[in-house]
């Protein structure tokens, strides 16, 4: 469709002020009506990106982690409002950091239990490691510990989870929303219900079905060439490989992260995309069904919680099952429907749900900082523009 067309110049000048390359791809009932790919893959080969180009998709991997999640909620296997322990037995008896009234940090046993909802939500009291709080502290520590211990090669999810429960939580379960390991131990969630590792889960009711052959945990040896070079932007514009992050992606790494830990080419994300902005199905092959999608783009952050979901460029938005979701418009100054959803990764990549309209678009890239605040509002609006 010609109207699509407005896209290109838009991730020309992307590549021209950010990462060495991009790629888009928007699919409309039923339809891919825009695909394009932009600069390199990795600039000192002068490879270009292209439609066999593996990228490091980091966060966009919750969505998955939640759509797999939710195909054992419509088996029956678990009820949002359940209790974590009655599944996951280390989380039973929960401590949380509390500041009393004089301003000291003391620990004291949570009145709540985490619920299964409370994963998908990130209103747990899990934290990711970090420094903007106890907890945060607390998890670098943990996790520093067990890596000098047994080796970060041997974590898996589920030891995780378990290193997690041991950690007093941010706040009681439920009151808050905190970006953090959620999404991580409901791959462990996953892991028990099903009686498979995550990754198998993953292949067997996912991958597999929507023939999604290049997307993984590990890459395989034969298409390592093909995965992008990961870059840090200096002030200057200048582009350099981030060795650092390449670690996730090490052979022998157990730790399959329902949080971040996925890889995928643009076509492969664009099929599982496609797949809930059109019910759930795609080529005759269902994966949810659309009630439950619908449940999932929900805005399921009470009034009381949402004011700690405040990430700046995510004005407008609530957040459902693991998804951004669009409740105010004008807030968020977006010409996208109410209930449009999806997220992005660390390097920058992107995901545009919206089964009103039966439109789904993915945004590919591999840059620190990502630039997510300036490129996701622009493709939105573009997008939005041409249908």
């Amino acid at each position: 469709m010609k109207s699509f067309e407005k896209l290109h110049p838009l991730l020309k000048s992307f590549v021209e002020k950010g990462p060495a390359g991009c790629a888009c791809s928007v699919t409309y009932q039923g339809q891919t009506v825009f695909e394009d790919y932009i600069g390199y893959a990795d600039l000192e080969m002068r490879k270009p990106i292209s439609t066999d180009t593996i990228y490091r998709i980091y966060s966009n991997t919750k969505v998955v982690t939640c759509v797999a999640a939710l195909i054992l909620y419509e088996r029956g296997m678990f009820l949002l409002n359940d209790p974590l322990e009655e599944y996951l037995p280390e989380f039973k008896e929960l401590k949380v950091y509390h500041r009393n009234q004089n301003g000291e940090l003391a620990i004291i046993p949570s009145s709540k239990s985490i619920r299964v909802k409370d994963l998908f939500m990130m209103t747990s009291g899990l934290t990711y490691g970090g420094e903007g709080n106890e907890t945060e502290r607390q998890v670098t520590l943990a996790l520093n510990n067990y890596n000098n211990d047994k080796g970060s090669e041997n974590l898996d999810v589920r030891t995780l989870s378990k290193i997690l429960s041991d950690i007093p939580l941010a706040f009681e379960p439920g009151t808050k929303w905190h970006y953090g390991y959620s999404h991580d131990v409901l791959g462990a969630l996953i892991e028990v219900l099903s009686g498979k590792s995550f990754g198998t889960f993953l292949k067997d009711e996912i991958f597999d079905p929507l023939e999604m052959k290049d997307t993984f945990f590990k890459v395989p040896e034969e298409k390592k060439e093909r995965l992008c070079s990961l870059y840090n932007r200096n002030e200057n514009g200048e582009l350099t490989i981030n060795s650092l992050m390449d670690g996730n992606y090490q052979p022998e790494a157990r730790f399959e992260s329902g949080g971040g830990g996925l890889l995928s080419t643009l076509g492969d994300y664009s099929r599982f995309a496609h797949m809930l902005a059109n019910g759930g199905e795609l080529n005759n092959v269902k994966i949810l069904s659309r009630k439950t999608i619908e449940l999932m783009s929900t805005n399921h952050l009470q009034p009381e919680v949402l004011p700690s979901y405040n990430w700046d460029y995510l004005k407008g938005y609530g957040y459902g099952l693991g998804v951004r979701v669009m409740i105010d418009p004008a807030l968020a100054g977006s010409n996208s429907s109410i209930g449009e959803f999806g997220w992005c990764g660390l390097a920058g990549t992107w995901v545009m749900i919206d089964p009103k309209e039966k439109l789904s678009a993915v945004y590919m890239q591999q840059m620190l900082p990502n630039f997510e605040a300036y490129h996701h509002p622009r493709l939105r609006s573009v997008i939005y523009s041409s249908i």
